[in-house]
């Protein structure tokens, strides 16, 4: 048994109505539950709202809805993992420590089926606790500085100055797509970005936050490009 979980809170700030708003051509919500449909890998998919027409529109896209989540879960500082946990206590999962559950956010609007498969494949065939989509950052982060408040600017790696960009070790981040891991994992003190977690790593032309308005029409626009090509 295997359960998916999109944490979709009604509050979203700079992007109002946020993870129902229409991208694409449908909420935006449907894509990631489209995905895992697509995936044939789940038992249970499961909207955690604390709202109700992000309930009902998940409901339609195929989604389950059977517990509203506490206010105390749903502001600005509510953490995935909190979520997570308080869905699997929702869900009466606790006696089930290797059932697997993947969490995927309500804008991961690029996720697939593939790429789900890819992330159990790795959780089963290696002795991790989180499996999740990374990406690749520009070196130029290394030479990334602040500004002081009379506007000079404030090195925050002086010493790699005078190095090459070539020179620089490679950076990662978080793609946010998805996360797969055990019950016993995600009730642990684990992290998900700790030392025994690894990467499904994209290309980042597959990535775009999504934070602003900016963001929301860039990744419209590489998402209907990719749409026309497949």
């Amino acid at each position: 048994m295997r359960i998916a979980i999109i944490p979709a809170r009604g509050g979203s700030k700079r992007i109002p109505r946020k993870n129902i708003r229409s991208f694409a051509g449908r909420p935006i919500i449907e894509w990631p539950i489209s995905a895992a449909l697509d995936s044939g890998l789940f038992d249970k998919i499961i909207v955690s709202t604390d709202d109700e027409e992000i309930a009902e529109v998940g409901r339609r896209a195929g989604a389950t809805v059977p517990f509203m989540r506490p206010q105390h879960l749903a502001d600005d500082f509510a953490d995935t993992k909190a979520v997570v946990q308080h869905s699997i206590a929702e869900l009466k999962l606790d006696g089930a420590p290797e059932l697997q559950v993947c969490c995927f956010y309500p804008t991961s609007a690029f996720v697939d089926a593939q790429l789900i498969k890819d992330g159990l494949n790795r959780l089963n065939s290696e002795t991790v606790d989180f499996v999740l989509s990374i990406t690749a950052l520009d070196s130029i982060v290394y030479r990334s500085f602040t500004t002081t408040n009379d506007k000079r600017i404030q090195m925050l790696f002086p010493e790699n100055y005078s190095k090459r960009t070539q020179d620089f070790p490679q950076l990662f981040c978080d793609a946010a797509q998805f996360y797969w891991a055990t019950v016993k994992v995600w009730q642990s003190n684990s992290d998900i970005l700790g030392p025994n977690s690894v990467g499904i790593f994209l290309d980042p032309s597959r990535v775009q936050d999504i934070d602003t308005e900016r963001d929301w029409d860039i990744a419209e626009e590489i998402f209907l490009k990719k749409e026309r090509s497949a």
